[in-house]
């Protein structure tokens, strides 16, 4: 298993869809989901610690979260246990979200999280013993 530091640079991503902007902002309207977008700024949270921390029913956790994530407002990644099951975890994805109107269109431009972010190579273990890369995850290890 490698480690991977690697400092990110702030990004704007410009939503210019009506559809996509109006699904974003409808994200951002939902009390629920500002709740865990809130909760998920400092640190990566599993749906079971959002419902326990954000004292929202864990049905509700979990089809906010996949509406979040649908939207680009916030990222799963596995948080690999050395003692126990792997979980997925979440993370807040954005540090702004300005909306504003050019020519009678809506335009929402979201600021990405500007921060040095840890990432982990690796996957699962497979049965005979060999570790299985999946390229298009994110990983954290986790010391239970």
């Amino acid at each position: 298993m490698s480690t991977t530091l690697s400092q990110a640079t702030q990004e704007h991503t410009v939503i210019e869809d009506a559809a996509d902007a109006q699904a974003v902002l409808g994200a951002l309207n939902d009390a629920d989901c500002r709740t865990i977008l809130e909760a998920t700024h400092d640190e990566p949270l599993t749906a079971t610690e959002l419902s326990e921390r954000c004292a929202i029913p864990s049905s509700t956790t979990y089809r906010k979260v996949e509406e979040l994530a649908e939207v680009g407002l916030l990222e799963d990644r596995i948080r690999i246990n050395t003692s126990s099951k792997h979980a997925t975890e979440y993370r807040r994805r954005f540090d702004a979200v300005a909306v504003s109107v050019d020519g009678g269109d809506l335009v929402v431009e979201v600021t990405a999280l500007e921060s040095g972010t840890e990432s982990c190579i690796g996957g699962e273990a497979s049965d005979d013993g060999k570790f299985e890369i999946d390229a298009g995850r994110s990983y954290a290890v986790a010391d239970d």
